[in-house]
């Protein structure tokens, strides 16, 4: 067998190895959450791995998304109201389409009072912990769903909390 024979499978190897690699880079994502919006969810100091998501968003799902008024800031929170609900906050509660929400990952209070119509391709996000949360869908409105495509997967530090986020 002639060396320029062996040379190929090895950079066929290698091409293929590095076009995976770039995928999987493309795909995920790394971020540092740095404000206590979704605590004890996520902290400050978190550093978390998301995945760049083709299905549509599912309530309860944690989303990375860029600021619509600030380039290159990005925020974390919770996806609550979906596409098409008539989505209202009243005297603490939420409610979507008439009917209370169970939110499992919180235990405040949420306010202010207000109603919104979200279109077929609008979500509602709120952070976790409701009274610390800032850049919530109660300022900036309902984001866009096709900005929501990163879901965060697994927090990687610190080890002690290494795992899947729920």
């Amino acid at each position: 067998m002639s060396p320029k024979a062996t040379r190929l499978p090895a950079l066929f190897i290698a091409g293929a190895a590095g076009l995976t690699v770039r995928a999987l880079y493309e795909r995920l994502g790394r971020f540092e959450i740095s404000e206590a919006s979704m605590t004890p969810t996520l902290r400050p100091g978190d550093y978390v791995v998301t995945n760049r998501s083709c299905r549509p968003v599912c309530r309860g799902d944690i989303v990375v998304f860029e600021h619509p008024d600030r380039s290159s800031f990005y925020l974390v929170k919770r996806v609550v109201g979906l596409p098409g609900e008539h989505f209202s906050i009243a005297a603490g509660r939420i409610l979507a389409d008439g009917t209370p929400l169970d939110e499992p990952w919180t235990t405040d209070e949420t306010g202010p009072d207000g109603a919104w119509e979200l279109g077929p391709g609008e979500a509602f996000v709120l952070g976790d912990a409701r009274w610390r949360s800032n850049g919530d869908s109660r300022q900036i409105g309902p984001v866009p769903v096709e900005h929501l495509g990163r879901r965060v997967l697994l927090r990687y530090w610190p080890f002690e909390r290494f795992g899947p986020v729920r």
